[in-house]
């Protein structure tokens, strides 16, 4: 499976940004889909997950409630609607698909994407 991020980019505190994930290859609707981030010199922190059929979902407390992650198998594409964006939710944003179900754990996924950045605005 390969991964392309894409939907980042600059908004000020409040505003909303839908990040995409497009997957190749014909498993995708196999897989677990995450969503991680990293902000600079800081570990690579779980936001969000879902399970292979979209039935289950998994946040972070700190997206819980502003966040949704949602998938199109059709499409091979999993996203994250990001609303009432904080200057803390400045980070590179990565995909990532796992066979384990809605693992918050980066070792528990096998494939990753390039990564979008996202950065918010006070």
């Amino acid at each position: 499976v390969q991964l392309q991020a894409s939907g980042g980019g600059l908004v000020q505190a409040g505003g909303s940004l839908r990040l995409s994930c497009a997957a190749s290859g014909r498993t995708f609707s196999s897989y677990s889909m995450g969503w991680f981030r990293q902000a600079p010199g800081k570990a690579r922190d779980f936001v969000a997950a879902i399970t292979y059929n979209g039935v289950n979902t998994y946040y972070a407390t700190s997206a819980k409630g502003r966040f949704t992650i949602s998938r199109d198998n059709a499409k091979n594409t999993v996203y994250l609607q990001m609303d009432s964006l904080k200057p803390e939710d400045t980070a590179v944003y990565f995909c990532a698909a796992g066979l384990s179900r809605l693992q918050r754990t980066p070792d528990a996924y096998d494939y990753w994407g390039q990564g979008t950045k996202v950065t918010v605005s006070s």
